[in-house]
């Protein structure tokens, strides 16, 4: 395994941008507390909003006893248990630490948690095979020397956790891994200069894995340079788009630049619904799809298919557009505008991958992507990713 990393080790991934946002209030009391209690609770939050789980774990066991329907307590704890996992020498004790945070935020997504560091930590922690053990590689060696870096970056052993990444790097080079963990952990230490030369290193080990230009975009972002964060972030997206973590990543972003991810999408009216003068458009792009649909066997909902049909539509509306007699119908239309400019932009394959991406679309990304990544990068920062 040298393609992927296993991101669930590295539950830090969770937060990035999101830190500046949630971490500070994770832990915010729901109800009056006693003296003793809030005090606690106040350690609790500043250990781990100060990254320090280890210390916060004991506290945070005695206050989800205390409080075993607080929510926000849930989620903390954990964050606590992935990271304190990654410490154990026993792989099944390890799992089962992980599998039991895994049950702690069903518990909490119960109680009507949805915070972006609970979503965060429930997508990883799906990843988790049955016995919650982990693996970085099919070389022993490498999967021994990832462990003992993990294990010593998360007790904040930074020197240790180098010496080890290096050792797996050594028997194997291109271990997406163990280049992402290093740059993550000059990133901790604010060296940034040496984590940025780490991060570009892992994404061109692989640029189809969003989890270097996210990390990367964080890092940046805590120097003030949401620039360059906001593209790395776009990378990101086109990396992985139908990844939610990414997504959640962009939407902490735009929060923190006051300004908002754009929908975009081109809402089709239903036959009994569409203008008169309009309705020829829509009425094209049902046929394409009716004829795909019938013709298509084993039928599945495809790129080829819908960009066909908007763009049968985008013809119609164009013709319609020339008419004095219909221009201004297309033009006080805002699906008809909308659907014009992707089409004159060249950008309706685009649209369709990110706003259209059901399964059936999904498995057409990949092909897509590696002719024209141009094109799904000018789509997101010309329409979805506003600059802040």
């Amino acid at each position: 395994m040298t393609g992927r990393p296993m991101r669930l080790a590295h539950w830090r991934a969770a937060l990035l941008l999101l830190s500046s946002l949630v971490s500070l209030h994770c832990l915010a009391a729901q109800t009056p507390q006693q003296g003793a209690e809030r005090s606690r609770r106040q350690t609790a939050e500043q250990l781990f909003s100060e990254g320090r789980r280890l210390e916060a774990l004991p506290l945070l066991e005695e206050l989800v006893r205390a409080n075993p329907s607080d929510d926000p307590l849930l989620v903390a704890l954990a964050a606590c248990l992935v990271t304190h996992a990654a410490t154990l020498t026993d792989e099944q004790a390890a799992g089962q630490e992980r599998l039991r945070a895994r049950a702690l935020l069903e518990r909490a997504w119960n109680l009507g948690n949805t915070s972006p560091l609970a979503m965060n930590l429930s997508q990883l922690l799906q990843q988790v095979p049955q016995s919650g053990a982990l693996k970085f590689s099919d070389n022993p060696r490498v999967d021994e020397a990832l462990r003992t870096a993990e294990a010593a970056f998360s007790q904040q052993d930074f020197a240790g956790a180098l010496k080890n990444y290096a050792k797996a790097l050594e028997l194997e080079p291109g271990n997406y891994s163990a280049v992402l963990f290093t740059a993550n952990t000059y990133d901790r230490q604010n060296a940034f200069a040496e984590g940025a030369q780490w991060y570009e290193r892992a994404i061109a080990l692989d640029p189809n894995v969003e989890t270097a230009f996210r990390y990367y975009a964080d890092m940046l972002a805590r120097q003030g340079n949401m620039v360059k964060a906001r593209i790395l972030l776009i990378h990101a997206a086109v990396a992985e788009p139908y990844n939610r973590i990414v997504w959640r990543e962009l939407h902490a972003w735009a929060t923190l630049n006051h300004t908002q991810i754009n929908e975009v999408l081109v809402g089709i009216p239903a036959t009994s619904g569409a203008s008169s003068d309009l309705s020829g458009a829509w009425q094209a792009y049902r046929a394409v799809r009716a004829n795909w649909q019938r013709t298509d066997q084993p039928y599945r909902h495809s790129l080829a298919e819908e960009f066909e049909a908007l763009t049968a539509a985008a013809n119609v509306l164009e013709r319609l557009r020339k008419d004095r007699t219909t221009a201004a119908s297309v033009t006080s239309d805002q699906n008809a505008v909308l659907l014009l400019k992707l089409h004159e932009a060249g950008l309706i394959e685009p649209y369709v991958l990110f706003s259209l991406g059901d399964t059936g679309i999904a498995r057409d990304y990949a092909a897509y992507r590696a002719r024209h990544r141009d094109q799904l990068e000018r789509y997101l920062n010309d329409l979805v990713v506003p600059p802040g």
